[in-house]
């Protein structure tokens, strides 16, 4: 990984530039200078990379490159720090201190120009280095690399099936149905997901289904590779539809490129063909394959169907195609497989499998969580291991099996499969995938939380997004995710009212894949349970290996699962490079006492991501020995026990992210917050201390996030001074006014949390913030607005004890983008509501919470369209659920919630209104018993 990290690098020095050009005065000239060359050696590294494996002495030149750059990194930003400090420190000094500091600085300024010069002829050393491997600066034929061998092993051919599918049968006859059915108009219909998960088994089966051998004229099965060349591909395509005699061959290949396109294009239009494209793996390539294909529904019902790892591909290809995605095997599936494999004799009559290898077989298959290609591997390896001891033996080193079959060079291992899809990551990717190794396994990672870091790391860099319009680095994160989710290398667990990804995770395969890298990679260092011995074993988990490029860390992730008397093993105290530290807790865990963090700031002063979720310890108040970090960009002190902020917090000038949502209510925090100019997004405590003392934050306008505005200490009109401002939670009837008096407009607002005990003017908190895509609004409200005068691109809205009497779905249902409502707590107190026809077009997600004055709830056939959860609660004069919820086939779970015995009864299976509901898969009761 030396080129996404030296071009991280190249990025992080244009960044320091922007940034930091006040602490860098006197250095300029060399930081571009060695910016440059580090630019130049971009250019040989693409290559480089993938040729690593084939030799250990380019193996190391490699990390030696990738070491080079972070010390770079490290020298200029060293260099920052000092500057930095000095003037923080300059308006104390008297004259002569004054001297001796300017003196000082010019010796800094040459020791840095020195430790430059030194890494630019490292630099030069390198290149040459680089030139007698046959390094070139442009990517070359990968099939001369180890990496163009797994190509060559990967290729598929139609006439090979797999004789046993397992857990697949759905997935076929839903593909066969697609294809088959002259009444569908999605010409393309594609199979995707993370590889190994049998997407090209599947599609053979597919491909010699005898329906759809009956249904299509011609056939043709293309293997796409990632360096494929069009005619080659036109060509093989073109030979299976026609079937060309000797003859026809050789008038084919003499055709002209556009000659042939035409040609192919015209047999799909004339005849029913069937065209399986395998292994395709940009829209790029697509691109340069599509002239040859009807570009709309071909005449004769021509289809294709095509498998990849990147949804996008298929997207691209045809907006409208059938998406398919296969699922992971479920356990008893999976065990299923693996005795095929692992027991070849298993029909024999007289054969039988041992409790003791019974339960071994099904804890190593539990570890390839439900991954086709894994299980196969592993039963494979197993079937020639016939006792019990050499089962337990690959039980101890499983992933290590995983990885490669050994004896059988001529297939790949699980993690190489795998890996194809880690080289094939664009350069700004690899660093984010990398960074999800920090996670625990089976872990749901806060992707907001995620984004934040890999900003605040400098992994998403400013020139990344610059030109981009308003798009922030956060946008430019949030992009970066979708595409590993688009590429299957993360799986979605869930998304908000809007779309937008809240929690993702990744198979635990792939996590392994992802923890091999970073370590390999020098990326990322994992510390476990280290407590317990001070001889650490960082490299425990099997699958990481145990060979890692020397250099310093930069990057830890600590899990920690007991009482801590000791935050950092030994061996890392003398680590001043570290850049990153983030922990995970179990509820078993807590410190001594929080002076125990004094050595770590006090330490790691290159800081940036410090993260102590979560964390317990004696005292309650931070260390002020937090305020040597002044590089630090992220701070979470989030559900910690910190109850008091020392005043040397202020130093932490580059904060970009400060959350202080800790256990307690009330925080005791200095007035220094103004201080963190930086700051984009800020999570306070409910209370932020007794000081009478007022806070001036209007000068903090790069402000996204705002939690719990501290309205009892700041001035309220500061917010308009927010025009960055994306989310707000604030607890004053303050904001509502200065809506009505100053006519503010908080154009970028799109997530507005507002509590106030006074009736408030809804309209004119509308028509200041035009781009809502989530409102949550606690309090009455004087009058209910017009659809029209509602943002068209409200996602969400939840409203407690708004107090109104008038049919709010009567205005809501307007709304074209509406996908989760709730109504809680005396928000409507009329006796009836009714949805009618067509409305709610995108509502997925309604909730009914304590209104307790409603009686009667009408929904017309052909309203909500699309919802997917109702939960009704404490609605106790409610007679009976709507009779159009029958016509509602989308509704996946009903959940009824702490209502009257009676209201249960019609519902359940019997009741005289279970036909209203029969077709819900999941209809729950909870508290129905009064």
């Amino acid at each position: 990984m030396a080129q996404p990290v030296v071009s991280f690098v190249v990025d992080r020095l244009g960044d320091l530039l922007i940034q930091e050009a006040i602490f860098l005065y006197g250095v300029t000239g060399k930081v571009e200078q060695l910016q440059t060359q580090l630019r130049r050696m971009q250019s040989y590294l693409q290559d480089a990379d993938r040729r690593q494996d084939e030799d250990e002495s380019l193996r190391n030149w490699i990390s030696e490159i990738r070491e080079v750059a972070y010390d770079a990194e490290d020298a200029i930003e060293t260099f920052a720090l000092k500057a930095a400090s000095r003037r923080s420190r300059v308006g104390v000094l008297n004259i002569i201190k004054r001297y001796a500091t300017i003196t000082k600085k010019f010796l800094e300024i040459h020791q840095v120009g020195s430790e430059v010069d030194a890494i630019i002829a490292r630099i030069g050393n390198f290149t040459t280095s680089l030139e007698t491997y046959g390094i070139k600066p442009e990517r070359g034929e990968a099939s001369s690399s180890a990496y163009g061998r797994q190509i060559v092993l990967r290729r598929s051919y139609s006439h090979i099936v797999e004789g046993v599918i397992i857990g697949l049968e759905e997935d076929v006859n839903i593909l066969v149905e697609q294809l088959v059915n002259t009444n569908e108009s999605c010409r393309v219909v594609s199979v995707c997901g993370m590889g190994g998960l049998g997407k090209t088994t599947l599609a053979k089966n597919v491909y010699h289904n005898s329906d759809v051998r009956h249904h299509f004229e011609s056939f043709a099965w293309a293997y796409i590779s990632q360096q494929c060349q069009a005619r080659d591909v036109w060509e093989g395509i073109l030979f299976k539809l026609i079937c060309p005699s000797k003859e026809q061959r050789e008038e084919i290949a003499s055709l002209r490129e556009e000659e042939l396109a035409k040609l192919l294009y015209q047999v799909q239009e004339e005849k029913k063909c069937l065209v399986i494209l395998d292994d395709i793996w940009t829209a790029e390539t697509w691109k340069s394959l599509s002239p040859a294909f009807p570009n709309g529904n071909a005449a004769a019902g021509s289809k294709i169907l095509l498998t990849t790892r990147n949804t996008d591909v298929a997207l691209h290809m045809d907006p409208t195609c059938f998406l398919h995605q296969p699922r992971c095997l479920n356990e008893d599936e999976s065990w299923e497989l693996f005795q095929k494999k692992a027991f070849p004799k298993k029909d024999d009559p007289d054969f039988t499998i041992s409790t003791e290898m019974e339960k071994l077989g099904r804890e190593m298959v539990g570890r390839c969580g439900g991954l086709p290609l894994a299980i196969i591997v592993l039963g494979g390896l197993l079937a020639t291991k016939p006792t019990l001891y050499d089962w337990d033996l690959v039980r101890q080193n499983i992933n290590s099996y995983l990885r490669r079959e050994k004896g059988r060079e001529q297939l790949l291992g699980v993690s190489e499969v795998l890996a194809l899809s880690y080289y094939e990551l664009p350069y700004q990717l690899k660093p984010c995938f990398l960074h999800l190794g920090h996670f625990p396994e089976n872990f749901e990672m806060p992707t907001k939380k995620l984004i934040r870091v890999w900003v605040a790391e400098g992994i998403i860099s400013m020139l990344q997004h610059e030109g981009e319009g308003e798009e922030t680095m956060e946008d430019v994160a949030q992009r970066y995710l979708s595409e590993l989710v688009e590429r299957c290398m993360i799986q979605v667990v869930e998304r908000s009212s809007t779309g937008r990804i809240r929690t993702c995770r990744m198979h635990n395969l792939m996590r392994d894949l992802c923890l091999s890298k970073a370590k390999q990679e020098n990326f990322l260092e994992i510390i476990y349970s280290w407590n317990v011995d001070e001889q650490v074993d960082c490299l425990s988990l099997p699958m990481v290996s145990r060979e890692r490029s020397s250099g310093n860390v930069r990057r830890l992730a600590i899990f920690l699962d007991q009482g801590i008397n000791r935050f950092l093993p030994s061996q890392y105290k003398g680590n001043r490079h570290l850049r990153s530290l983030i922990c995970f807790r179990e509820k078993s865990s807590r410190l001594k006492e929080w002076g125990l963090m004094k050595s770590v700031f006090s330490k790691f002063k290159l800081l940036r991501v410090l993260d102590l979720e979560g964390i317990q310890g004696s005292g309650g108040k931070l260390p002020k020995e937090i305020g040597y970090l002044i590089h630090l960009r992220f701070l979470s002190l989030r559900n910690s026990d910190i109850d008091e902020l020392p005043l040397t917090i202020g130093n932490l000038r580059c904060l970009q992210t400060l959350n202080l949502l800790t256990w307690n209510s009330t925080v005791q925090i200095p007035n220094v917050i103004w201080k963190m100019e930086r700051l984009r997004h800020l999570h306070l405590p409910e209370s932020c201390g007794d000081s009478a003392e007022k806070w001036q934050l209007a000068n903090l306008t790069n402000l996204q996030t705002l939690v719990n505005f501290p309205a009892e200490k700041c001035d309220v009109t500061d917010l308009t001074k927010f025009t960055n401002l994306r989310k707000l939670v604030i607890d004053d009837p303050v904001f509502g006014d200065i809506f009505k008096s100053q006519g503010v407009i908080f154009s970028r607002l799109e997530s507005l949390f507002f509590v106030s005990n006074e009736d408030m003017s809804f309209n004119h908190i509308l028509a200041g913030c035009p781009n809502l895509y989530k409102l949550h609004i606690e309090g009455p409200i004087d009058k209910f607005p017009e659809h029209h005068q509602i943002s068209s691109k409200l996602a969400k809205l939840k409203l407690q004890g708004s107090r109104l009497h008038v049919d709010l779905m009567e205005t809501l249902e307007k709304l074209p983008n509406l996908m989760s409502l709730d109504l809680q707590m005396d928000s409507f107190m009329g006796k009836k509501l009714i949805c009618s026809e067509k409305g709610f077009p995108r509502l997925k997600h309604l909730l009914l919470y304590d209104l307790t004055s409603l009686e009667e709830w009408i929904v017309d056939k052909g309203a909500m369209p699309n919802l997917c959860r109702l939960q009704i609660s404490n609605c106790t004069k409610l007679k009976m659920v709507p009779d159009g919820l029958r016509f509602i086939t989308t509704l996946q779970e009903l959940d009824i919630r702490s209502m009257f015995r009676t209201f249960r009864i019609k519902l359940e299976k019997g009741g005289e209104d279970y036909y209203r509901v029969q077709h819900v898969p999941t209809l729950a009761f909870r508290y129905c018993d009064y």
